[in-house]
């Protein structure tokens, strides 16, 4: 089960109803974001497999995720954004868990992303489930 914060956007994006609008939202979530300190933007949080520059830093609160990321490309700071209401507040079993690229064809985003920025997205994916 996803986040009651990932549920609501789901929500949101069953009101949208064209992509164009869905992509506005994403590109919202992402200039929305809280700044991530340049000090983070370090070689162990950065993102690879992705076409642009992508960071996350990621940590643990009583055994919940929580992360900060960062981006040069504003969908992928929207991204970062979708993934947050997916993942953050999960356990790490609980990250794991989910399939998360199921979650995302639940917005629509699986048919209207790049072949790299679908790449890109997995490979945040995958960092935030192993845990950094």
């Amino acid at each position: 089960m996803a986040q009651p914060a990932f549920e609501e956007l789901v929500e949101t994006f069953e009101f949208l109803d064209d992509w164009e609008d869905r992509y506005r939202h994403v590109i919202d979530m992402g200039k929305s974001l809280d700044p991530m300190e340049d000090a983070l933007k370090v070689p162990a949080t950065k993102v690879d497999g992705c076409a642009s520059q992508v960071w996350l830093h990621i940590t643990e609160d009583a055994g919940k995720i929580s992360f900060q990321g960062d981006s040069d490309a504003i969908i992928v700071k929207g991204l970062i954004g979708v993934l947050q209401a997916l993942f953050v507040g999960t356990t790490r079993a609980e990250a794991q868990a989910i399939d998360a690229m199921a979650e995302m064809k639940r917005l629509g985003l699986d048919g209207h992303l790049s072949a790299q920025r679908s790449n890109g997205l997995r490979a945040m994916i995958a960092r935030l489930q192993s845990g950094g």
